[in-house]
């Protein structure tokens, strides 16, 4: 039966010990500030900004939001981030995704000075990561490590599968794992013998995108796993990309969704805009 990795509490634990750094550094007149953009109001936008701003509040980050309408132009857009990258009290700055289809993200994206983007989103930290230079990383996938880290997983000499292979998670998670010295394989749409790769796994991670696809038949026995997707299912209810309860009596230690992966995006988020604050302000 698998031990429950509790991200709720991982990412509580991991924003007292920023709560009491923040505190620390504004004893010594250093204040740190982030910048968040969204554009429109898609509702599960909405959701993760006030998510945001609340954690930001609550570790004594300085929260500045930028609500701009749905119509707002691409130019203004870039206006508004140069600012803020010219801004030495901003330390991060943060767009929220996605944007309205007349704004290019990729541009939007690249705009955001590499030493403020503490979303590990702009290429020149994304090449970083490759290299094993300092930079920062995107936040689910860093997240996901401290969860393996804080529950006592050894990861160095594991094989570890990555089923997924976006720019936000699966690549990113892929190089980190490769950073802690695991032996590492991709899967994605186009893998042959799916189960069968899987099946190698010590650690298996899965952002696959699809609600419940990964059963018992693709986890070997004693595996961790670990959960990304957040769906609702047919009852409203929310689930993961893994079937818990099938997979939950032969892996040893799982994530639940909710309360795994999720609470961990927002923690790295807070640490990537102090560590931005203590790097180079």
């Amino acid at each position: 039966m698998a031990a429950i990795i509790d991200g709720k509490q991982i990412s509580k634990d991991i924003k007292e010990e920023l709560k009491k750094e923040v505190a620390e550094l504004k004893a010594a007149g250093k204040n740190c500030a982030l910048a968040v953009i969204q554009v429109g109001n898609d509702p599960a936008s909405s959701v993760y900004v006030g998510n945001k701003k609340k954690a930001c509040e609550y570790i004594g980050i300085e929260s500045v939001a930028y609500e701009l309408p749905e119509e707002t132009t691409q130019e203004e857009l870039l206006g508004i981030i140069d600012k803020l990258n010219n801004d030495p009290a901003i330390h991060g700055i943060l767009c929220q995704l996605p944007l309205p289809k007349h704004i290019n993200e990729d541009e939007v994206i690249q705009a955001i000075s590499p030493k403020k983007d503490v979303d590990g989103f702009h290429p020149q930290n994304v090449g970083a990561l490759v290299i094993g230079q300092q930079g920062f990383v995107s936040c689910t996938p860093a997240g996901i490590i401290q969860l393996l880290k804080r529950s006592n997983v050894e990861i160095a000499g594991k094989n570890c599968v990555v089923i997924g292979r976006s720019n936000i998670v699966g690549k990113p998670m892929s190089l980190l794992m490769l950073r802690e010295n695991a032996t590492v394989t991709i899967c994605h749409s186009k893998t042959a013998n799916l189960k069968e790769v899987c099946k190698q796994a010590d650690i298996l991670i899965v952002a696959i995108g699809k609600p419940q696809m990964i059963g018992a038949d693709y986890v070997k026995e004693g595996a961790v796993v670990i959960d990304v997707g957040i769906h609702r299912d047919s009852e409203n209810k929310l689930c993961g990309d893994v079937k818990y309860d099938e997979v939950f009596p032969i892996a040893s230690a799982i994530t639940p969704v909710p309360g795994g992966v999720g609470p961990m995006t927002i923690a790295m988020l807070m640490n990537n805009c102090v560590e931005a604050m203590k790097m180079y302000s």
